[in-house]
């Protein structure tokens, strides 16, 4: 089936979604999700979304500008990150406008709270910069954004899993999508594409991702020759819940939790001694696998404690409802009264899909866009979270780059006609649906799916060596050949949940090996990439970013690009 449209949003997260309400004033958008927009994992996020409002004590956006380039571990490109600090607070109003319940203060202003890393005059002390509603911000930007977008009538394709891009004459052309309901495949002719798909944080085994989040949007790019930039830069939450990883989020912190070790003791004073338990997340993360390392765990296992025990009930009811409600569901711990176990849990991709500050795809190392090809949030790399990303700039990235996206989607497709398809343009996708269908027996996708976690999970994880690395890539590129020879157990078409398990499965496969190169090559520590056997950091060789591409012959390709600097050189970072 075809349909034709001026733009299409692949993905209905809070990227998505402000970049089709940017887009559909002026020309006939369509959104493709494979989800039911509200479930997208923009959902799941807690803690706020930061913008120096200035509304609790004084702050500016050059010092959020200034916490923003030195949690990337000078790895950001301060040209974007200018931009995304400068139009936060805006964006920040935007939704308040749009009728998002933010919590107040008593004078009735939007109330902000501490978050790890950031700071005021530069680095001197934690300042409150996250706007929030309750720990629940993520899900009331994706509520408000949709009902905003119903109110505009946005037109969306609900279930439907984009399994392929469609390039003519070198720009975009269109994508083509599984319905699930149906199994029928569809075409989509468009003179524009943006993708917000969100991360691929499932090919690690504890992950604070939604099962949904497997890397569609940058897995079908990889395939059709666009790189990927930066993908060893992946992000480990300190703070996920014990074996299971769902989040807890920094927000707790910010109320004033404290990490603690078996013998009680607040180690992160040894860590970070300004800012302690409020330091970015990357260095949280390394010290809580430090501490188990060591031998300091909870009674000798794998997980530290997150103490609130300290805290006034009345601010956990009000301010955490969410966090505390988790620990009581998922761990029967009483936050008021116990200590919650927690572990890192990978949580965030630095890396994705290389873009300007428009959203415009490029795809080469001098940033040469693809024309009409367009990606936000975290598919996205644009890069203002450089190696390691500072809590709550998460959402500020997809509200910023969205709009800036969808805006200039909507100016682009006012100046060309469609593309040119061929009649066939679908036969690549439904040759692969019809090749894992029609096979009987083989490789089973929840074991290769298992391994692959595993792998990634012991020798790509918090801590890597050379050693470990090698070992990902072997098993990782193992997978991959006998992933040639899966067969699923369900053949038929309608919401056929073994066909789409095993085509995202080979979406993080490509990506896995993605990051593994990359983090090979890549003989320093930096921000989310840290390297045993190469502890420090080196901007003579290394400040630059990865550029990853699928060869012809299934072989992993890289090259390096500058990163942009600006008005903060590189220095060591202290907290």
């Amino acid at each position: 089936m075809l349909h034709t449209f001026d733009a299409v949003i692949v993905g209905a997260g809070g990227a998505g979604l402000r970049a089709a309400l940017a887009a559909s004033p002026r020309c006939k958008t369509a959104v493709l999700t494979k989800l039911y927009p509200t479930r997208s994992h923009t959902g799941a996020a807690q803690g706020g979304m930061c913008a120096a409002l200035a509304n609790t004590e004084e702050d500016s956006w050059e010092w959020h500008a200034f916490d923003t380039v030195k949690g990337s571990d000078y790895l950001g490109d301060q040209p974007a990150i200018d931009i995304m600090c400068k139009e936060a607070v805006d964006a920040v109003i935007e939704l308040e406008h749009f009728g998002l319940p933010f919590t107040r203060t008593e004078d009735g202003h939007i109330d902000q709270r501490r978050f790890g890393g950031h700071t005021h005059d530069h680095g001197k002390g934690p300042v409150r910069r996250a706007c929030y509603s309750a720990d629940r911000t993520g899900h009331m930007i994706l509520q408000t954004l949709y009902q905003q977008c119903l109110a505009n009538d946005v037109q969306f394709f609900d279930e439907f899993q984009v399994l392929d891009v469609l390039i003519s004459d070198g720009r975009a052309a269109g994508v083509v999508a599984l319905e699930l309901a149906t199994g029928e495949v569809h075409t989509f002719r468009s003179k524009a594409i943006l993708w917000a798909t969100g991360g691929f944080g499932r090919m690690f085994k504890v992950t604070s991702n939604a099962h949904a989040l497997t890397g569609d949007g940058p897995g079908v790019c990889f395939r059709r020759g666009i790189p990927m930039e930066d993908m060893e830069f992946f992000q480990f939450h300190p703070t996920g819940i014990y074996k299971m990883g769902i989040l807890l989020s920094e927000a707790a912190r910010g109320e004033g939790g404290i990490l603690r070790n078996d013998k009680g003791e607040r180690f992160m004073e040894r860590y970070a001694p300004t800012i302690k338990d409020l330091a970015p997340r990357d260095m949280v993360s390394r010290a809580i696998q430090t501490e188990i390392l060591e031998g300091r765990g909870i009674d000798g296992k794998d997980y530290v404690h997150l103490d609130l025990t300290h805290l006034d009930p009345e601010v956990i009811d009000e301010k955490l409802p969410d966090i505390t409600e988790f620990a009581r569901t998922y761990l029967g711990v009483e936050p008021k009264t116990e200590c919650v176990p927690i572990q890192p849990t990978a949580h965030y991709a630095m890396g994705g899909i290389p873009t300007d500050v428009d959203g415009r795809v490029v795809i080469d190392a001098n940033d040469t866009p693809l024309p009409g090809m367009y990606a936000a949030g975290e598919c996205a790399c644009v890069s203002v979270h450089g190696a390691n990303r500072l809590g709550t700039n998460s959402l500020l990235d997809i509200v910023v780059f969205g709009r800036r996206g969808g805006e200039h989607m909507a100016e682009f497709v006012q100046d060309v006609d469609h593309a040119e398809l061929p009649n066939d343009a679908d036969e690549p996708t439904r040759e692969m649906i019809d090749a894992i269908l029609d096979r009987e027996e083989g490789e089973a996708v929840g074991q290769l799916r298992a391994e692959l976690q595993q792998t990634m999970t012991d020798n790509a994880g918090v801590f890597r060596t050379d050693e470990t690395l090698a070992q990902a890539q072997e098993d990782v590129d193992e997978i991959a050949e006998r992933y040639e020879s899966i067969a699923i157990d369900d053949h038929g078409q309608t919401f056929n949940t073994d066909l789409a398990e095993a085509i995202e499965l080979g979406f993080l496969i490509d990506l896995a090996r993605a990051l593994v190169a990359g983090a090979r090559k890549r003989t320093e520590s930096r921000g989310g990439h840290s390297r045993d056997d190469y502890p420090d950091r080196d901007d003579e060789n290394f400040l630059k970013h990865t550029l990853a591409w699928l060869g012809d012959d299934g072989s992993i390709e890289l090259d390096y690009k500058p990163v942009k600097l600006g008005r903060y050189e590189p220095q060591e970072r202290k907290y």
